[in-house]
């Protein structure tokens, strides 16, 4: 039986429908991955699914008892308290009890207080009671499997972080249904890795919307179209769903040129004077009237961005050339001793985790930011133009039209003069926006937006700070043609593995430590160059999997000591996990909560630090297995 199912559905906002008799199914186990244009209504659609939002007509069939949780495409700003308040905030009602015993069991682990007892006795008894000794272990579990530390304080996470803790507080219920509205913003590539792994692991029912190409093609199991109103479904793979898409639309195309053909023939011949109105030719005239009304009625396809780069002169051979470069945050090391040549025409990667400073190594390379010490020194007749992450080019006090050219009417692209209106309708901006404050964007506007400043100035050298946020796939793909052929110098820092893979020539990849490295080639390339790189790995759904083996760097031969050590490491692992697995058991346990507030503390506290020495123990399994 399905789980949810739309009817017939028609939903609108004073505008163009965002369904027009919309019918879906969803069936328990699938993963299926929603796309559409910008604006199209995705996150509307994830709102109808939800229950958030009710159709104008149609039904929606909800299966008896669904649970439904969405992970939301904006991390929320009022983010507040630990780990744990979060996540049981998924839970309802239940959660500030849950969170309230949460905080006096960890207080009572390091002092001692009747009062504190006392208190934690009442809240004990009140759980009992209600049943909310199960959702306190769902919640324990859950923090666990998503390597989250329980008594962090939220609001000082890192952005990825708290889509972890907040994809973690969509899970504590056991959603039969997930929602995902661009999971991997503001994710750096281990995170993505992860996510993508987790969801694989998942036994939930999904729904996601993304632009990660990478993502979509090893998470859907199919692929739901809303185009113009439309829902379609296509159980393929995303290849083959481009190719039939591509094909789809060549029919449209077609179709609707015999159409307006047609039609045009018509409109010829009622001009044509007073034999069009006579008696016998009625019913032709009836017929031009209905093609009217169907053409009217037609609802066609979008138009592409349109946008072309401006190449200034050439520069000379040398673009940037580094030697030495050593750069510290206070004690942390973001370069040390790096040295690089760019010559013109290379395209460069930089990767990274998020906060490793690779906005910093551009500056530093830029002229824009001194290098405690080292050299940089750059070739002749550089033209850099500059994509901004953090869109701080964009003035909000200002409309959109200004932000391209304050008080000008026209740009110059290529020789060619046009008007503003015209040059912000390549970009997909409405006349009425053009004359909008910025700060009534979206995401997804203001970079195009910052790509259509980007692009009025003449460059040789292009910087462009994660570029793909928030674009759709048409607008990104086009994006990655343009930069793929551009004729100067490019220097990109994206979280897009395949995006990555398809523009950059050469990667350097910040490791950790100061360590920047340079590796050829794009994201698939530097993980065949670094056979010893594991990426993250989410925490099995049910027991814990056996150690992968690593290839192993002949760098130097174990020492007696370390031999034996490898050896023994699988007997500790197997007795580590059986007293994890034992652990968990015991917390699974409704009873276990009625015993005294310090064995629970205490049996807490052990299984904390098993988990923590567990992953310890893989680490110096893997370094041994890399040595040997």
């Amino acid at each position: 039986m399905s789980l949810i199912a739309f009817s017939d559905v028609y939903l609108g906002f004073r505008g163009p429908l965002i369904l027009d008799r919309a019918n879906l199914t969803i069936e328990p186990g699938e993963r299926v991955c929603l796309l559409g244009r910008n604006g199209t209504g995705k996150t509307t659609l994830l709102r109808l699914l939800q229950g958030i939002l009710e159709p104008d007509r149609g039904e929606v069939i909800r299966q008896q008892g669904l649970r439904t949780a969405m992970l939301p495409q904006q991390v929320p700003a009022d983010l507040h308290g630990s780990v744990f308040d979060e996540v049981a905030r998924g839970l309802g009602p239940m959660a500030e009890m849950l969170a309230e015993y949460h905080r006096l069991a960890s207080r009572l682990a390091s002092e001692e207080s009747h009062d504190l007892q006392a208190e934690l006795g009442r809240i004990q008894h009140a759980l009992e009671a209600d049943g909310g000794w199960n959702m306190h272990q769902q919640i324990e579990a859950i923090v666990s499997r998503m390597s989250l530390q329980p008594d962090a304080d939220v609001a000082t996470l890192s952005a990825g972080m708290k889509r972890r803790v907040l994809l973690a507080k969509a899970l504590v219920g056991s959603p039969d249904i997930l929602l995902l509205d661009e999971p991997t913003n503001h994710l750096d590539i281990d995170a993505i890795r992860w996510l993508e792994d987790f969801l694989l692991r998942s036994s939930s029912t999904l729904l996601f919307v993304t632009h990660d190409r990478a993502l979509l093609r090893s998470v859907a199991t199919r692929i739901l179209e809303l185009d113009r109103g439309r829902l379609t479904s296509w159980s393929c793979d995303y290849a083959t769903y481009l190719n039939r898409k591509e094909a789809a639309l060549e029919v449209e195309a077609k179709q609707n040129a015999e159409f307006d053909k047609k039609r045009a023939q018509e409109e010829v011949w009622i001009r044509t004077g007073i034999k069009a109105r006579r008696t016998r030719n009625e019913g032709r005239v009836r017929a031009l009237e209905a093609l009217r009304e169907v053409r009217l009625a037609r609802r066609d396809r979008p138009a592409d961005v349109k946008m072309e780069i401006q190449d200034a002169d050439r520069t000379g051979r040398l673009v940037i050339e580094a030697k030495n470069l050593h750069f510290r945050y206070g004690s942390r090391a973001i370069v040390d001793n790096f040295s690089t040549t760019i010559m013109r025409g290379d395209r460069i990667g930089l990767i990274g985790p998020n906060g490793s400073g690779k906005t910093t190594l551009l500056r530093i390379l830029l002229g824009d930011l001194p290098a405690r010490t080292g050299i940089v020194r750059h070739g002749t007749n550089l033209e850099v133009a500059y994509f901004d992450q953090l869109h701080a080019q964009l003035d909000e006090t200002k409309s959109v039209r200004e932000n391209i050219r304050d008080g000008s009417d026209s740009v110059t692209i290529n020789g060619r003069t046009r008007h503003i209106i015209g040059y912000l309708e390549d970009f997909l901006f409405t006349p009425e926006q053009a004359s909008s404050p910025v700060a009534r964007l979206s995401g997804g506007e203001r970079n195009r937006l910052l790509l259509a400043r980007l692009f009025t100035k003449p460059s040789n050298v292009l910087v462009m700070d994660e570029p793909t946020n928030d674009l759709d796939l048409e607008t990104l793909e086009l994006l990655e043609d343009l930069l793929s052929a551009y004729a100067g110098t490019l220097l990109l820092v994206s979280h897009d593995r395949e995006f990555l893979n398809n523009v950059v020539t050469s990667t350097l990849v910040l490791e950790g430590e100061g360590q920047v490295k340079e590796y050829a080639g794009g994201y698939d390339d530097w993980l065949r160059q670094r056979p010893e790189w594991q990426p993250p790995v989410a925490k099995p759904l049910t027991a814990h999997a056996e150690p992968k083996q690593s290839p192993k760097q002949h760098t130097r031969r174990l020492t007696y000591k370390e031999q034996r050590e490898l050896e023994a490491l699988p007997q500790r692992i197997e007795a580590m996990e059986a007293e994890l697995g034992e652990l968990h058991q015991l917390a699974a346990d409704p009873a276990f909560y009625r015993k005294a507030p310090a064995e629970i503390i205490s049996a807490k506290n052990r299984l904390e630090s098993l988990q923590s020495d567990l992953a310890e123990t893989y680490r110096r399994w893997e370094e041994l297995e890399m040595t040997g």
